[in-house]
């Protein structure tokens, strides 16, 4: 008999299991404060919306009812699920949408007690009965939310949908028969572990970026590989920015001070500038101090996961609650280690970055609420120190290692914020992890062999297993840890 736990290890693997996952799979532009609680549901809805439409039953739908199960709803409203769905449930896309729109649009819900569904035809909706918080958990999942329409028929359509970590959501057994027969596209190097893409490396002699981008292009051309590229550094770059330059507190009820804000006021020039890029070659030009470079990168990792908090547009690396890290460190590396790095280097960063993640993803999970902050924290840690490995000059073995040790070294984190909110202690944990990157770079570029003892695919597997040995209660669930033993303010 299949326990839940292993169906849902199962399901996840088939799911992965597909030779390649895209970079823009691994690197997603989304509003925060969380990939598997707020992008995932939002994700969710318009997949429930498609359907709908897929089947003709869209206009049919007279009301709508949204149930929210397990890490959803017990960290729900910290993790701003219920807005979230009810802007995928307008047909709202959270890559592109004014983000000034997103209080207008909640507003008018609450007080109208009706949504524009699918951005389409007005429907009823009362969000304090229409939306409905259950602390039991669905047999496959933790992050589990149930859609259901009633037609005018008084005929009921149900879909269930899993949020399994960094936006990414499959639907019950149906995703599972799916993905098995999804997996006849041929890539020129199908990577499922370190050691394929090691082997590949040393066979092709070519770095892990090149690799990676030749699978890519079996998806993309070039030029569309480097557009959205673009996009993406663009966005981390921009979130850096709207950080560094906005005071105040964070909402939700913890009074929770910004503080990239006055850390980068310490650590500025007096130069001019009006954009971000000016901004960033500003800060290319400053002298940095050896006492102010752990400054700088906590700076600029606090900046990103400040916007996070405050439903600001972030790119999911490989989720929300961990996105400050590896922009962190790819500012280090152009403001502290080569002020002539472009966007050639930048590239190649952000490829080698989403290959490791994908590998974790494969083997382990980027979800919170399967594997605790290891599977974020952790996993962005040694996305981000074996990106900085390979445009220091290291070798693809150790680039691997440099993961390695990253991972090694947050292995049991758990995910229990307090409130229930991506704010404490995740934004913190974001500068920690940034820190711990750029140290795991430093010591595997020291290994000129790259022989590592412990091999990446070892700490991938051992972080699966300490994933599934860890008490649910520090899986983002704010029922142990931190998130119980704080008193806080009623909100």
């Amino acid at each position: 008999m299949v326990t839940k736990e292993e169906y849902f290890w199962m399901l996840s693997n088939i799911f992965c299991q597909m030779g390649y996952i895209s970079i823009f799979d691994m690197l997603k532009i989304g509003v925060g404060p969380s990939s598997s609680h707020t992008l995932g549901p939002w994700r969710a809805a318009e997949r429930w919306i498609n359907s709908l439409k897929n089947a003709g039953t869209f206009n049919d739908v007279q009301s709508i009812a949204v149930d929210l199960y397990g890490s959803l709803s017990l960290t729900g409203k910290g993790h701003a699920t219920d807005l979230a769905t009810m802007l995928g449930l307008s047909g709202m896309d959270p890559e592109r949408m004014p983000l000034e729109d997103i209080t207008t649009i909640i507003d008018d819900i609450t007080t109208k007690n009706e949504l524009i569904f699918g951005n389409e035809r007005s429907i009823p909706f009362n969000p304090t009965t229409n939306i409905r918080f259950h602390s039991e958990f669905l047999p496959f999942h933790s992050n589990g939310i149930r859609f259901t329409a009633r037609l005018t028929d008084q005929s009921e359509i149900i879909g269930t949908y899993y949020s399994i970590g960094g936006g990414f959501v499959v639907k019950e057994e149906n995703d599972a028969k799916a993905a098995e027969n999804k997996n006849d596209t041929v890539y020129p190097f199908p990577i499922d572990s370190g050691e394929q893409l090691l082997e590949y490396c040393l066979k092709e002699n070519k770095k892990v970026s090149e690799i990676v981008r030749e699978n890519e292009l079996v998806l993309r051309s070039g030029e569309n590989i480097d557009a959205e590229l673009k996009r993406i550094w663009d966005t981390m770059l921009e979130c850096m920015y709207i950080g560094c330059h906005t005071e105040g507190i964070l909402p939700g009820g913890l009074n929770v001070k910004r503080r990239a804000h006055n850390t980068y006021q310490k650590l500025k020039s007096e130069d001019n500038y009006s954009t971000p890029e000016e901004w960033l070659q500003t800060i290319r030009k400053t002298e940095v101090r050896f006492r102010s470079i752990l400054k700088w990168v906590s700076c600029f990792a606090l900046a990103v996961n400040e916007v996070n908090a405050s439903l600001g547009r972030v790119v999911t690396a490989p989720t929300n609650g961990s996105a400050g890290v590896i922009p962190a460190v790819l500012m280090y590396y152009m403001v502290i280690e080569n002020h002539a790095a472009d966007f050639s280097h930048v590239k190649r960063f952000l490829t080698v970055a989403a290959e490791i993640g994908s590998i974790f993803k494969k083997g382990a999970t980027i979800s919170a609420a399967m594997g605790g902050c290891q599977a974020e924290i952790g996993v962005s840690s040694a996305m981000a120190a074996a990106a900085l490995t390979e445009i220091m000059g290291g070798t693809p073995a150790q680039v691997l290692m440099a993961a390695e040790i990253a991972m090694e070294h947050h292995l049991g984190l758990t995910c229990d914020p307090i409130g229930g909110l991506v704010q404490i202690p995740c934004i913190e944990r974001n500068s920690m992890g940034a820190i711990k990157a750029i140290n795991a770079a430093e010591l595997a570029m020291d290994r000129e062999d790259g022989d590592a003892i412990v091999p990446f695919d070892s700490v991938v597997k051992t972080m699966h297993e300490t994933a599934e040995d860890m008490n649910s209660k520090y899986k983002e669930t704010s029922q142990g840890g931190l998130a119980i033993s704080v008193n806080i303010p009623d909100c």
